[in-house]
């Protein structure tokens, strides 16, 4: 047999395996992810309520942090890097606060009678189809409906068909939309979603396949089935290719797991597992991940503000450091320290990934002898930088040698 018989054959042979690796692990998707998602009961979500989250957090820190090297201390910045990032979260706070909102009728929201909730849900969709048109919403944005467990299953779909009717009627369903599934304790509810989605698509005149959800891992049966496999994993490729995300539930994933109020938190050694396998399951496949939250809030005197900050701005750094470039925000005195520590994060490391980056490109040298898949990495670096705006799109020519359109090809981007 000669060797192009032998590939033909193997062609032959690994042609089911081949097929299935490219659709179940695509890659990246090639679209930005937000860098937090800030969750907003229902009944207090307004057409202005971005950028009052903004103006508010520009209050805290006015307040509590108007001296750039304080604030910078507070938020573990180290010194070179004060005056660059303290500037651009000022910026980033004016600009662009909130980079996902999620208007939340689970726990935010609570039960309430059906008329009540039935209004809300044409409200509140109405109001943020007037921050769509009026250009204050956050670019991503989108609803948390209750669970597909049977005592909220039909609640949930009324207000999500609601809701999503609304804005389809109102033309302000852009690529910003997001849906979140909560509580998700079996493969059969992400499938049943799918089904849901393709109902909403007919039913409301959408394009088939327009819709996509992000699955929130905060029950231990998400992560370990009866069978004793990892069902997360399942539930990926059970949402035929509409499963955006995997959010991490801090508190109720705790509970579940009978942690005890006190020390339940994103760094307990359960969520670190948990986290761990939500990982290695969302590899390859396109599909985002976010941390939790810390409910430890930067509210009150200065000292206790400061310790709220310092508190965040580790945690926030520490889900980076882990490959978790996502979490929540439950305040809007959090959105100082979410930005100070992800532009820290970014800035820190910069300098070092375009150096290797300009030596890999053939423009520079470098004590690394860097592989494809590290430079896949160091780009994917780069550009997470340049969207959430801690790195400026001058500076890819200046220190790598490339434009922004090269830096999404080497990462693996299919676009910018």
């Amino acid at each position: 047999m000669s060797i192009d018989e032998l590939v033909s054959r193997l062609d032959t042979q690994l042609a089911h395996a081949d097929a299935r690796l490219t659709r179940e692990y695509p890659g990246d998707r090639g679209v930005r992810q937000p860098l937090h998602t800030v969750y907003i009961p229902a009944d207090a979500y307004a057409a202005h309520t971005v950028p009052e989250w903004g103006d508010r957090a520009l209050a805290v820190l006015d307040e509590h942090g108007a001296d750039a090297a304080g604030f910078a201390d507070a938020a573990g910045l180290p010194e070179h890097l004060v005056e660059q990032v303290y500037q651009r979260v000022r910026d980033k706070l004016s600009r662009e606060p909130v980079e996902d909102v999620r208007i939340d009728f689970e726990d935010g929201y609570g039960n309430r009678a059906d008329d009540d909730e039935d209004a809300e849900a044409v409200r509140a969709a109405g109001a943020l189809a007037d921050a769509i048109e009026g250009g204050s919403a956050a670019p991503f944005h989108g609803i948390r409906f209750k669970s597909f467990e049977a005592p909220t299953r039909r609640r949930g779909l009324r207000t999500l068909d609601l809701f999503v009717g609304e804005l389809a009627k109102r033309g302000a369903l852009g690529d910003g939309f997001v849906l979140t599934l909560p509580k998700v304790t079996a493969v059969e509810q992400v499938e049943a979603m799918v089904a849901v989605c393709e109902w909403l698509e007919a039913t409301h005149g959408l394009a088939p396949g327009r819709l996509g959800f992000e699955i929130q891992v905060e029950t231990p049966q998400s992560i370990l089935g009866p069978d004793g496999t990892a069902l997360v994993a399942r539930m990926i490729h059970a949402g035929a290719g509409r499963v955006t995300s995997l959010h991490y539930g801090t508190y109720d994933y705790s509970a579940s797991c009978g942690i005890a109020a006190a020390y339940q938190s994103m760094e307990h050694p359960a969520a670190d597992h948990a986290k761990g396998v939500m990982q290695v399951a969302a590899a390859g496949t396109g599909v985002h991940l976010s941390d939790g939250s810390t409910n430890i809030l930067p509210v009150g005197d200065a000292a206790a503000v400061r310790r709220g900050w310092a508190l965040h701005a580790r945690l926030v750094r520490r889900s980076l450091e882990r490959g978790y470039y996502q979490g929540w925000d439950l305040h809007p005195a959090q959105l100082p320290t979410r930005f100070a520590a992800t532009f820290g994060f970014y800035r820190d490391g910069f300098e070092s990934a375009a150096a290797r980056l300009r030596a890999y490109t053939g423009g520079g040298h470098s004590e690394y002898l860097d592989e494809p898949a590290t430079a896949v990495a160091l780009a994917g670096f780069v550009l997470r930088g340049v969207e959430c705006g801690a790195v400026d799109e001058a500076e890819l020519a200046d220190r790598i040698g490339i434009d922004r359109a090269r830096l999404a090809r080497l990462a693996r981007r299919r676009t910018v």
